[in-house]
């Protein structure tokens, strides 16, 4: 079988850090790199021996070999450049969040629909080893009817740049759209969407904040003005609720991990409880009127699985699954489908924030604004 030939829009960090993972999987090929800093995609390509270089992502879309395009660019890049690769018959693998904006998402994915190609968006906890674990308790009934889950997101200190960690696009409207919501809280929130099936939102609120001290240096070069704590609550299709906490920065020495509870059933993700002491994956039920609270062997059931699994690497990570993806090996998960729930929840959160009310979805689908950035 002949390798699937991608190319890849945005040379960065993230960029480096997919060319990395695409390195360890077999059936790909990097076959080209675009950067507006022409002489860093460049020195990408010789490290990475890509064979074509350039510094117009249109002459990129414009290569005919290319089957697809990984898009790691800042949120508000994120649908301009896709719907554009879209149009120009390349599958699109983007960069969470989806956007910088849910009405952005929308486009993107209508867009995807509009061209008949395939839209992924990396969203990497779906591939946890946890979260196959509980797709598996859940799919045989062992949780019952789905009822309630608790998202959360933990960093003691950790905001980007004012901190000490990656660049002051983290942490403006301008290029990220969001904050601790958009960097992490993507990452829990859809891990518990895909668990619950993916439900229609109903109503949403919610409440950031930007209360802690930081460099003042910092502050001033950073522009900092994306929320580094978000809260929420939402009600969804069926009666499902969801609660959120998402933190860069929080005084406390740890949070819970995520959950999900059902009519049968109970999972605990893993998470800080405290610095000294994460909590692990667990299972709680009640079997012969006797309230159980089970661990799991999960590294011995993933090793059984893989084994067993005529692909056993397309789940093993974002890429990996959408390489299989492209390969015919899998169908897709419905990863945009999915992002843009999440867009939906984390937008509304902030709308929430700004009226000082609970809001609807039709409030916030209505509200929704573009953030794109012309190019």
């Amino acid at each position: 079988m002949q390798n699937v030939k991608i190319g890849l829009i945005g040379a960065g960090q993230i960029g480096k850090m997919h060319l990395d993972q695409y390195k360890n999987i077999p059936g790909v090929e990097v076959a080209a790199v675009c950067d507006v800093n022409a002489e860093e995609a460049r020195q990408v390509a010789e490290k990475y021996g890509i064979r074509n270089v350039y510094s117009d992502f249109r002459e990129l879309l414009a290569q005919e070999d290319l089957v697809a395009v990984d898009v790691c660019l800042h949120n508000n890049l994120h649908q301009p450049v896709t719907s554009a690769a879209l149009e120009a018959g390349k599958h699109v693998y983007c960069e969470k969040p989806i956007a910088g904006s849910y009405t952005d998402g929308l486009r993107m994915v209508e867009d995807a629909e509009r061209f008949g190609r395939m839209l992924h968006i990396q969203l990497g906890k779906l591939y946890d080893t946890e979260t196959w674990a509980a797709k598996r308790l859940i799919d045989e009934g062992k949780l019952g009817k789905l009822y309630h889950a608790r998202s959360t997101g933990f960093r003691r200190r950790n905001r980007p740049f004012v901190d000490g960690y990656g660049t002051a696009s983290f942490t403006r409207k301008e290029t990220a759209g969001g904050g601790a919501m958009y960097d992490m809280g993507v990452y829990h929130i859809s891990r518990m969407l895909y668990l619950l099936g993916n439900p229609q939102v109903q109503r949403i609120s919610g409440q950031v904040y930007q209360e802690m001290a930081m460099n003042e240096e910092r502050r001033a070069a950073s522009g900092f003005n994306v929320e580094e704590m978000g809260a929420g609550f939402v009600k969804m299709d069926g009666g499902i609720t969801l609660d959120i906490i998402e933190s860069w920065s929080l005084h406390l020495g740890g949070l819970e991990g995520s959950s999900l509870v059902g009519s049968e059933g109970g999972i605990r993700f893993s998470g800080a409880v405290s610095e000294k002491e994460p909590n692990r994956f667990s299972y709680h039920t009640t079997i012969a009127d006797l309230d159980m609270d089970c661990t799991v062997n999960l590294e011995l059931a993933a090793l059984r699985h893989q084994r067993l699994s005529p692909y056993p690497d397309a789940y093993a990570s974002s890429q990996h699954h959408w390489i299989a993806a492209l390969s015919g090996q899998v169908p897709l998960l419905p990863t945009a489908q999915i992002a843009l729930n999440t867009m939906l929840i984390s937008e509304g959160l902030f709308l929430s924030h700004e009226l000082g009310r609970e809001v609807s979805v039709d409030e916030v689908k209505q509200r929704s604004v573009s953030c794109s950035i012309s190019l």
